[in-house]
């Protein structure tokens, strides 16, 4: 039977991939063992570990073993650069989609790694939003880039808790670099923004929920490397109210009693007019300025919109927004930026129920990164690959799209 004019099409772009790739893996077995653990990634296994990806590709059980051993010292031991892989990889996606839509966005979030026990580097029992609660697991912080209808991972930095970090023995098990201290995600956020802005990849607004939006100094960076944000802020964040002239009106209070003297100003908007369903919920906009000890005077601070969400069922606003998008733009289309940020978990979804982001069972730092960098090349591909056969359109795009129409 003759062969797939798309499939060979699709194999050629995925061999020129590889070779982009494996111009930072150095030398040939480097090379073969990428190729080896990217295609058992793509692959139809259930499991995306090296044991089972070792099985599906070899019969015969001496030769599976050899394969585990290739991949077990590709992960664990090799030494290639993480950043440069991804970097390339990033390049890549972000090429194809392009040609279609341009990046505007970049979203910063985590998510948890649930695991058994408590020899995985990082684990401890901490607060992940994969679970809802209170688990023992991993926690990986990520930074994503995202056009109206595609986002793109391009980075991860595994957080260490400071029982990790300051424990010789835990740490020299887990083969920790000796120059990793402890830092905060949101410090671990700041690093990945820093390094993507470095390195040229576009984008102009930068989202993230409240446990980074919370911190001044976050919002103050992400300002100075030249990003406009829209982040989350809790619910007792203190601001003081500014009139249409930006001058200050009445008292310092929290964003929640603002919005609930602003009670009368919520009005429905709708931000997207799905195939299944509309998507629309009440807002809430005033001009604010932020009250937190950074040394400077409330006039020297920036004036910021506070976006108030009071959904449907809800007996009082509960979902704070602070951002410094412009006056000129919509309130639709601000809504829009914001909401942008809900799609990640869906992202999450396709990393680890079709690429195994979160199966990895080894224990070491080293071979979690190199793990977490060959799926971050496999989703870019993946992601190139479904813009070319599936357009989007900033009309009809639908955000729900999963990873399997490329795959």
């Amino acid at each position: 039977m003759a062969e797939n004019p798309s499939e060979i099409a699709t194999a050629a772009r995925l061999e020129d991939f590889f070779a982009g790739v494996g111009k930072h893996l150095k030398d040939r077995r480097k090379r073969e063992s990428f190729a080896m653990y990217a295609f058992g990634i793509l692959g139809d296994g259930e499991r995306k570990s090296v044991e089972p990806i070792a099985a599906r590709g070899c019969a015969d059980p001496d030769a599976t073993k050899r394969m585990q051993d290739k991949l077990l010292h590709f992960l664990r031991v090799a030494t290639w650069d993480d950043q440069a892989v991804r970097r390339e990889a990033v390049r890549y996606a972000i090429e194809a989609v392009q040609k279609r839509e341009p990046v505007t966005t970049w979203i910063v979030d985590d998510t948890g790694f649930l695991k058994q026990g408590k020899h995985s580097v990082g684990v401890q029992r901490q607060y992940t939003g994969s679970a809802g609660k209170i688990a023992n697991c991993q926690i990986g912080v990520s930074l994503a880039v995202a056009t109206r209808s595609e986002q793109i991972p391009i980075d991860f930095e595994l957080y260490l808790p400071e029982s990790w970090t300051s424990d010789a023995t835990r740490r020299k098990a887990a083969r920790i670099p000796h120059d990793i201290i402890f830092k905060t995600k949101t410090d671990l956020a700041l690093d990945m923004i820093t390094r993507a802005a470095t390195a040229g990849i576009p984008g102009e607004i930068l989202l993230a929920d409240s446990a980074y939006g919370d911190d001044a100094k976050f919002r103050d960076a992400v300002r100075i490397l030249g990003f406009d944000f829209a982040v989350g802020v809790k619910a007792l964040t203190s601001v003081m109210r500014l009139g249409s002239d930006d001058a200050p009106i009445g008292k310092p209070t929290s964003v929640a009693d603002l919005a609930m003297q602003m009670r009368k100003s919520f009005r429905s908007l709708t931000w997207r007019e799905g195939t299944k369903q509309t998507m629309s919920s009440r807002f809430c906009f005033v001009r604010v300025k932020t009250l937190h000890a950074d040394g400077f005077s409330l006039a020297d601070r920036e004036p910021l919109w506070l976006v108030a969400e009071w959904p449907d069922g809800e007996p009082k606003p509960c979902k704070f927004v602070l951002t410094t998008l412009r006056r000129r733009m919509s309130k639709k289309e601000i809504v829009r930026v914001i909401r942008e940020r809900w799609r990640t978990e869906r992202m999450y979804e396709d990393l680890k129920g079709e690429l195994g982001l979160d199966h990895f069972e080894g224990r070491s730092f080293t071979g979690w990164h190199h793990h977490v960098s060959v799926v971050l090349c496999c989703y870019a591909f993946v992601v190139a690959e479904r813009v070319r056969a599936f357009p989007p359109s900033p009309e009809c795009a639908d955000p729900n799209n999963t990873i399997e129409v490329a795959a």
